[in-house]
């Protein structure tokens, strides 16, 4: 047992459950009006499966995107997997949660931004995880993941 409440580790599961949700409903339901996803993931994360293709040629990081068509959308606890559209050819894919470093739905102006170094902290360390940002200017994320101005929840802890 802690010494104290890891209240990083306790947001980052909840906002990666908030995302399963979302992604559950979309799965079960489509997209709902002009809703639509930016997801930027680790390519060389454990339990990623992409194409090697895909991993030379984003060998950190890649961002997909989520609209006008996507298949075989389905979701787990852990991960989702899903078939998408890249140059005429369709590709599957499987995204463990714990992959994803940015989630943004521009139609309504909601981003989550994850610290890569999170997933490294152990769950009962105190206080020492990062948290969880909520991006401010989703258009401008989905636009440039540079010029995003961020606001981080750690302003809000005393």
């Amino acid at each position: 047992m802690s010494d104290s409440i890891n209240y990083g580790h306790l947001m980052h599961q909840a906002m990666r459950g908030l995302l399963a949700q979302v992604l559950r409903d979309v799965a079960k339901d489509g997209l709902p009006g002009a809703h639509h996803f930016f997801i930027t993931f680790e390519t060389k994360a454990e339990g990623v499966d992409i194409p090697d293709w895909l991993i030379e040629r984003y060998p950190d990081e890649m961002t997909i995107v989520m609209q006008e068509w996507f298949a075989n959308l389905v979701v787990t606890d852990d991960e989702f997997s899903i078939t998408l559209n890249f140059g005429d050819t369709e590709v599957s894919m499987k995204i463990p949660f714990d992959a994803i470093r940015t989630f943004v739905d521009p139609s309504v102006e909601f981003g989550l931004r994850f610290d890569a170094t999170e997933d490294a902290t152990a769950p009962d360390e105190p206080e020492e995880s990062p948290m969880i940002d909520a991006i401010d200017e989703p258009d401008e994320i989905a636009a440039s993941h540079e010029d995003a101005e961020i606001v981080s929840l750690d302003s809000f802890r005393k």
